[in-house]
């Protein structure tokens, strides 16, 4: 049986409209104002692998079938990680490097072309050019800028609230998501069959996907040991799919260490996100990662976020509560877990966290 908890509803706060961190930058400023710089504890510098220590990695996992089967290691990666790359994933290289050269572009032209594809203030991730996508005023803002887009379903897609410079960029992100849906829902058959469940389970769970991609551009920061590109998180929905550019700087938390993600032009970054350790019932853990910044060069990156709607009732798989595995969290309906999210802003996994059933 599934154990009933409360659910907390809860509202987003309007918000005032802040300065674009690339302007920050073009304006020539020696030091990082007060509202990026991260608490000591929350920095770049702490909980670093040891170099001394042997080397560990993100896997990177070949989903090429004459490579042979690859449950048995996204099992571990799930279960280890919550994160993996993939190779010969089966969206084309062209394409990758397409979507972030598109997204370098709109970075690189003038301010003004930028604000007038501007998000709304008002509402948290609401769709266009932004920088501060959280809702909760007076927390430590990301330096970073990115754009959001809303591509499915498909009611949700409008191209014409994207950039049409390049000339190509609208057709590029629609093809982009549609192969990033794609792979989607293959890794999540994957991992349903890598638990002993049905294939098509954590699909049926979703139910309707709702799917953003954001692209982030992380200029360089004057003081990179201040301020953090993303802050530590894990990701609300079910599972995120990223490309970056060979700069590097995503770094993902593994047993109290922060390991750096290492580029590779022809991977996907796979994170494993909340939805999907509440309906594992923890036996496959999210991801929790941050982004770093440097002081010379700017960083791209692309994410997919792929989550259920927000009426959907996400629970724990009933196949997975046993006398010997009971029952780990509570049911949680995802909009209010999404507005937990966003009225909190990010704060490791904490929000997953509230929801924990406590033996």
């Amino acid at each position: 049986l599934y154990i009933k908890c409360h659910t907390v509803h809860l509202f987003s706060v309007q918000m005032a409209q802040p300065n674009r961190v690339q302007t920050l930058v073009d304006s020539g400023l020696a030091a990082v104002p007060p509202q990026y710089i991260q608490p000591p504890d929350h920095r770049a510098g702490g909980l670093r692998h040891d170099a001394a220590a042997p080397p560990i990695a993100v896997p990177v996992i070949d989903l090429d079938p004459q490579s042979g089967d690859p449950i048995l290691d996204i099992r571990r990666a799930c279960k280890d990680w919550g994160a993996f790359q993939v190779i010969n994933h089966g969206v084309p290289i062209s394409l990758l490097e397409e979507m972030k050269r598109v997204g370098l572009a709109f970075f690189q032209s003038p301010t003004e072309a930028k604000l007038g594809y501007a998000c709304n203030p008002r509402f948290p991730a609401s769709e266009g050019y932004g920088s501060k996508m959280l809702s909760k005023d007076g927390g430590v803002l990301d330096w970073r800028d990115y754009f959001d887009h809303h591509t499915f379903p498909e009611s949700r897609r409008n191209p014409n609230r994207w950039p049409d410079n390049p000339d190509n960029y609208r057709h590029v992100v629609g093809e982009y998501s549609n192969s990033m849906k794609a792979l989607a829902q293959k890794l999540l058959s994957m991992i349903s069959i890598s638990l002993g469940l049905a294939p098509s389970y954590i699909e049926d769970v979703i139910g309707e996907v709702y799917q953003n991609i954001t692209i982030s551009y992380y200029p360089p920061c004057p003081q990179p040991e201040l301020a953090l590109g993303l802050q530590a998180h894990s990701d609300i929905g079910a599972i995120s799919l990223l490309i970056q550019d060979d700069v590097g700087g995503l770094e993902v938390l593994k047993d109290g260490e922060w390991v750096l993600v290492q580029p590779l032009s022809d991977a996907i970054i796979v994170l494993l996100s909340d939805q999907t350790e509440i309906i594992t019932n923890g036996e496959y853990t999210s991801a929790e990662h941050r982004a770093l910044v440097n002081a010379k060069q700017a960083r791209l990156s692309v994410a997919t976020f792929y989550d259920p709607s927000k009426t959907r009732v996400i629970s724990p798989a009933a196949e997975l509560i046993t006398d010997r595995s009971p029952q780990k969290y509570c049911s949680v309906v995802y909009g209010d877990y999404l507005s937990s999210w966003y009225g909190k802003g990010p704060d490791g996994k904490r929000n997953l966290d509230a929801i924990l059933i406590h033996q």
